[in-house]
Protein backbone atom coordinates (compact mmCIF):
# COMPACT_ATOMS: atom_id res chain seq x y z
CA UNK A 1 0.00 0.00 0.00
CA UNK A 2 1.23 3.51 -1.13
CA UNK A 3 0.53 6.40 1.41
CA UNK A 4 1.25 9.87 0.46
CA UNK A 5 1.34 13.02 2.73
CA UNK A 6 1.23 16.32 2.06
CA UNK A 7 3.93 18.07 4.03
CA UNK A 8 2.49 22.03 3.03
CA UNK A 9 -1.18 21.02 3.94
CA UNK A 10 -2.74 22.49 6.75
CA UNK A 11 -3.67 18.92 7.67
CA UNK A 12 -1.91 17.34 10.31
CA UNK A 13 -0.08 14.62 8.97
CA UNK A 14 -1.35 11.84 11.30
CA UNK A 15 -4.88 13.18 9.85
CA UNK A 16 -3.51 12.65 6.69
CA UNK A 17 -2.12 9.30 7.09
CA UNK A 18 -5.40 7.97 8.99
CA UNK A 19 -7.57 10.02 6.20
CA UNK A 20 -5.68 7.83 3.29
CA UNK A 21 -6.58 4.41 5.36
CA UNK A 22 -9.64 5.10 5.65
CA UNK A 23 -10.14 5.94 1.68
CA UNK A 24 -8.28 2.58 1.34
CA UNK A 25 -11.45 1.05 2.99
CA UNK A 26 -13.52 2.47 1.42
CA UNK A 27 -12.46 1.76 -2.19
CA UNK A 28 -12.01 -2.05 -0.89
CA UNK A 29 -8.25 -2.16 -1.17
CA UNK A 30 -7.77 -3.25 2.54
CA UNK A 31 -9.74 -6.32 3.81
CA UNK A 32 -10.39 -7.56 7.27
CA UNK A 33 -6.63 -9.28 8.34
CA UNK A 34 -5.08 -7.49 6.32
CA UNK A 35 -1.59 -6.04 8.01
CA UNK A 36 -0.85 -2.37 7.39
CA UNK A 37 3.14 -1.81 7.38
CA UNK A 38 4.67 -1.49 10.61
CA UNK A 39 5.19 2.83 11.79
CA UNK A 40 8.72 2.78 11.36
CA UNK A 41 8.43 1.09 8.03
CA UNK A 42 5.78 3.88 6.75
CA UNK A 43 7.96 6.46 8.87
CA UNK A 44 11.37 6.07 6.80
CA UNK A 45 9.24 5.53 3.11
CA UNK A 46 7.42 8.89 3.92
CA UNK A 47 10.40 10.87 5.82
CA UNK A 48 8.13 12.15 8.97
CA UNK A 49 8.64 10.61 12.47
CA UNK A 50 7.64 7.33 13.52
CA UNK A 51 5.37 8.58 16.56
CA UNK A 52 3.21 10.17 13.65
CA UNK A 53 2.50 7.02 11.97
CA UNK A 54 1.39 5.80 16.03
CA UNK A 55 -0.79 8.32 16.28
CA UNK A 56 -2.25 7.39 12.74
CA UNK A 57 -2.72 4.12 13.76
CA UNK A 58 -3.84 4.90 17.60
CA UNK A 59 -6.66 7.15 16.03
CA UNK A 60 -7.97 4.32 13.85
CA UNK A 61 -7.84 2.15 16.86
CA UNK A 62 -9.77 4.20 18.76
CA UNK A 63 -12.26 4.25 15.81
CA UNK A 64 -12.34 0.58 15.81
CA UNK A 65 -10.56 0.29 12.86
CA UNK A 66 -7.36 -1.30 13.34
CA UNK A 67 -6.22 -3.79 16.32
CA UNK A 68 -2.69 -3.02 17.29
CA UNK A 69 -1.35 -6.44 18.59
CA UNK A 70 2.22 -6.79 19.78
CA UNK A 71 4.35 -8.37 17.21
CA UNK A 72 1.83 -8.28 14.33
CA UNK A 73 1.59 -4.41 14.04
CA UNK A 74 -1.61 -2.62 12.89
CA UNK A 75 -4.31 -5.29 11.44
CA UNK A 76 -7.33 -4.28 9.81
CA UNK A 77 -11.03 -5.08 11.45
CA UNK A 78 -13.56 -7.40 10.37
CA UNK A 79 -16.15 -4.13 11.72
CA UNK A 80 -14.19 -1.61 9.40
CA UNK A 81 -14.64 -3.46 6.49
CA UNK A 82 -18.31 -3.90 7.01
CA UNK A 83 -18.87 -0.72 8.01
CA UNK A 84 -17.19 0.89 5.47
CA UNK A 85 -18.59 -1.61 2.68
CA UNK A 86 -21.95 -0.17 3.74
CA UNK A 87 -20.85 3.35 3.16
CA UNK A 88 -19.51 2.92 -0.06
CA UNK A 89 -22.76 1.40 -1.81
CA UNK A 90 -24.88 4.52 1.02
CA UNK A 91 -21.68 7.30 -1.05
CA UNK A 92 -22.61 5.82 -4.64
CA UNK A 93 -26.27 6.21 -4.33
CA UNK A 94 -25.68 10.11 -3.26
CA UNK A 95 -23.20 10.32 -6.49
CA UNK A 96 -26.02 8.76 -8.68
CA UNK A 97 -29.06 11.19 -6.90
CA UNK A 98 -26.65 14.34 -6.87
CA UNK A 99 -25.60 13.42 -10.74
CA UNK A 100 -29.74 12.94 -11.61
CA UNK A 101 -30.11 16.53 -10.09
CA UNK A 102 -26.96 17.99 -11.30
CA UNK A 103 -25.25 19.17 -8.44
CA UNK A 104 -21.76 18.86 -8.37
CA UNK A 105 -19.95 16.86 -6.12
CA UNK A 106 -17.36 19.38 -4.31
CA UNK A 107 -21.18 21.18 -3.83
CA UNK A 108 -22.11 17.44 -1.91
CA UNK A 109 -19.04 17.31 0.35
CA UNK A 110 -20.00 20.97 1.43
CA UNK A 111 -23.61 20.05 2.42
CA UNK A 112 -21.61 16.48 3.86
CA UNK A 113 -18.94 19.05 6.11
CA UNK A 114 -21.63 21.61 6.96
CA UNK A 115 -24.47 20.45 9.53
CA UNK A 116 -28.29 21.40 8.51
CA UNK A 117 -29.78 23.73 10.72
CA UNK A 118 -31.63 22.45 13.75
CA UNK A 119 -29.88 18.99 13.20
CA UNK A 120 -28.30 17.19 16.50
Amino acid sequence: MLFRIDPSSSQPLFEQLAAQVRLALLAGDLAHGERLPSAREIAEALQINQHTVLHAYQSLRDEGLLELRRGRGAVITARSTDHYQGLAHSLEAVRTEARRLGIPLSAVARMIEQPTEGAA
